[in-house]
């Protein structure tokens, strides 16, 4: 033991630290560079004034910039020891809750606002730990009012002598145009989680482009409430034109002449069978994936690579699906898109004929679009896509289907791989 702890912990009080003796033995370089320098002008020969006042200024000039530099060296030396910024948007509780989510542990925001305090508030952390689900929900949202508004307008203001044209505002394009012009603007919206905009698409792309499972629920549920919300939105617009043209308190759906719940789901041609019915919504959803998954293809060089043109050309392909495959059941194309409005329409008085019209067809705008999206998906991968999917693995995918506990590995692979990768 130390005799005299007292006066040792006293003397260690007042002992130099490290960076205190270096600054001593630096301030004492310092001092003899300045005096040898001083020393050698005294020195030298008397020579001119001039000549003496010109050698004096230059060693005030190095002893000045030797002190700058000490200086400087300090401040250095002081702003190590500064705590660096805390990236707000990097808590545990975050990336957890995105995580149980499916999500990207780190949110998609740009590096400068990750730092920024306002980050920090109570709905600035909400805000970023389900950024994606908002962007799918408002995403959708802007799809659904635009959309279903374009076919309310037509519908409702059937007729009209005062319109331009006199028959009207707008017809069966006008439809595809509003639902063609909501989804680009939809996906500009969504552009942060994705842009999926459809239970059906997002089920694809877990299928064949390893979008993790466990983000389809949480995106399907977003799509679904977007919708819903979406068709509220135009309903509450055109509720006193519903009156004036169905009459008021009166809500019908086909074959009602005048029935007004087609502004919000799909119905189908009273002629055709469930076989049509089905076939029609299914070849429609085909051509919908296959195309999207030719434009997000890299290795298709006959596609633009630039993915600022992809909303257009989506504009362009619903147009086409609504051209072609629009009149047998109104191409809903999207599991959401039909779901959502129509439980909305059923609270707002339409009743349980939402879902018996047309002999109960409204599963068909439900699983018809994800067998089709899948198909369409199949048949892109199997004879163009080159890159990783399910096809391209032994057996061409069937494996996956007859060995589970081969599925099993190759999902625990993957899982572990998103991990690394900050994808889960």
């Amino acid at each position: 033991m130390d005799p005299n702890p007292h006066q040792h912990q006293h003397q260690h009080s007042h002992s130099p630290s490290d960076s205190d003796w270096e600054h001593n033995e630096e301030h004492r370089s310092l001092e003899k560079h300045t005096s040898r320098k001083v020393t050698d002008i005294e020195n030298i020969e008397t020579g001119s004034t001039h000549s003496h006042s010109s050698r004096l200024v230059t060693v005030q000039h190095e002893t000045s910039r030797s002190s700058h530099a000490h200086h400087h060296h300090h401040e250095q030396h002081h702003d190590h020891h500064k705590p660096e910024p805390r990236r707000v948007t990097s808590s545990q509780t975050i990336r957890h809750t995105r995580a149980r989510l499916g999500l990207r542990p780190a949110a998609p925001i740009n590096e400068e606002e990750q730092f920024a305090e306002r980050q920090g508030l109570r709905w600035s952390r909400v805000r970023v730990a389900l950024r994606e689900p908002f962007s799918e929900f408002w995403g959708v949202v802007v799809m659904v009012v635009l959309g279903n508004a374009s076919v309310a307008q037509v519908l409702l203001s059937e007729g009209q002598k005062d319109a331009p044209g006199g028959s009207g505002y707008g017809g069966w394009q006008s439809i595809n145009w509003g639902w063609g012009v909501g989804v680009m603007l939809g996906l500009y919206v969504a552009g942060d989680s994705g842009a999926y905009l459809n239970p059906a698409i997002t089920f694809s792309n877990c299928l064949f482009r390893q979008l993790p499972w466990r983000r389809f629920p949480t995106y399907a549920v977003a799509q679904l409430l977007g919708s819903f919300v979406g068709s509220g939105i135009v309903y509450a617009n055109y509720i006193n034109a519903i009156d004036q043209y169905e009459g008021k308190g009166i809500r019908s759906v086909p074959p009602n002449p005048k029935a007004t719940a087609t502004i919000f789901c799909t119905f189908p041609q009273p002629f055709l069978t469930k076989a049509s019915q089905f076939f029609s919504e299914f070849i429609a959803s085909a051509v919908l994936v296959l195309v999207i998954f030719a434009l997000r293809d890299p290795g298709n060089n006959g596609i633009e690579k630039d993915g600022k043109w992809f909303p257009l050309m989506m504009l362009f392909l619903i147009f086409a699906l609504g051209t072609g495959f629009g009149w047998n059941t109104g191409y809903a194309i999207n599991p959401a898109r039909d779901l959502g409005p129509r439980i909305m329409a059923t609270i707002l008085g339409y009743g349980s004929q939402m879902w018996s019209a047309g002999g109960y067809y409204f599963w068909i705008p439900i699983v018809a679009p994800f067998c089709g999206c899948v198909f369409g998906g199949l048949l892109y991968d199997v004879f163009i896509y080159t890159g990783a999917s399910p096809i391209n693995t032994p057996w061409m995918g069937l494996k996956h289907i007859f060995r589970p506990d081969y599925t099993w590995k190759v999902a625990r692979e993957r899982h572990h791989r998103g991990i690394e990768e900050g994808i889960v």
